[in-house]
């Protein structure tokens, strides 16, 4: 996990950058569109709508902004038509990206994807390409608040959580695709503070990469999440210190 870790703790240092450049809230509202599209705009009936909401109101999202993007989305308000793609490819020392977009512009979107990649010099691959490197899980990110990380293993282990991963500041549980909402609410139920609960694509086994390489990748990465579309980004990269 020291890849996904490292790169995890690199985004939330540069978090209230984005905050103050609107993309939280972008990207937030996209998936508070796309849910309710997909799933009804009733939160009690669509697990990933509710677990948006969640996420925007952690973000501090103002209440009318997740109100309106859902009555678009079930076209109660006019809106935009958002479609949800993956784009993957590869960054310097080989290392596997897998890109999460959502767009009102498929055409738009993968060619300012390519054109990244090759700025980068990374490549775009095929569909299916690197996908298979990678599994769903859950990650829930929660503020250690003097916790031991004893004590939050033994309470993570009973909810049927996977894995524990800590920072100085905050813990990051991973846990299986199925048992997700239930260790999310079981923590919420401990009056954990959650800062971020999603699904990921995380690597099933990492590539180390250092030095240039390193930097080179890093870059791609952050060029790719600066594009207005991109939800996400995953790799598998090991960053070696």
């Amino acid at each position: 996990m020291s890849g996904h870790s490292k790169w995890a703790t690199i985004k939330r240092k540069k978090g209230a950058l984005d905050a103050k450049r609107g993309k939280i809230f972008t990207r937030l509202i996209r998936e508070i569109t796309i849910a309710a599209r997909q799933g009804g705009g009733d939160p009690d009936g669509n697990p990933r709508l509710r677990l948006a909401i969640d996420n925007a109101k952690a973000a501090n999202m103002p209440a009318e902004n997740i109100e309106r993007s859902i009555k678009k989305a079930t076209g109660e308000l006019e809106g935009t038509q958002i479609s949800e793609l993956t784009y993957e490819g590869y960054g310097s020392g080989g290392v596997a990206i897998l890109v999460e977009v959502a767009t009102d512009n498929k055409n738009r979107t993968v060619a300012e994807i390519r054109h990244i990649f090759s700025k980068g010099l990374g490549n775009m691959g095929e569909t299916g390409s690197v996908a298979w490197m990678f599994e769903r899980k859950g990650i829930i990110t929660v503020k250690r608040d003097g916790m031991g990380e004893d004590e939050m293993m033994e309470i993570i282990l009973d909810a049927g959580a996977d894995d524990l991963s800590t920072e100085e500041e905050f813990f990051e549980v991973t846990t299986s695709l199925e048992s997700f909402e239930h260790v999310r609410k079981s923590l919420t139920e401990k009056k954990m503070t959650i800062e971020n609960a999603s699904l990921q694509w995380i690597a099933k086994n990492h590539t180390p990469v250092k030095g240039d390489d390193a930097e080179k990748l890093m870059k791609l990465i952050e060029s790719i999440e600066e594009c207005d579309d991109v939800q996400n980004v995953y790799s598998n990269a090991d960053f070696v210190e």
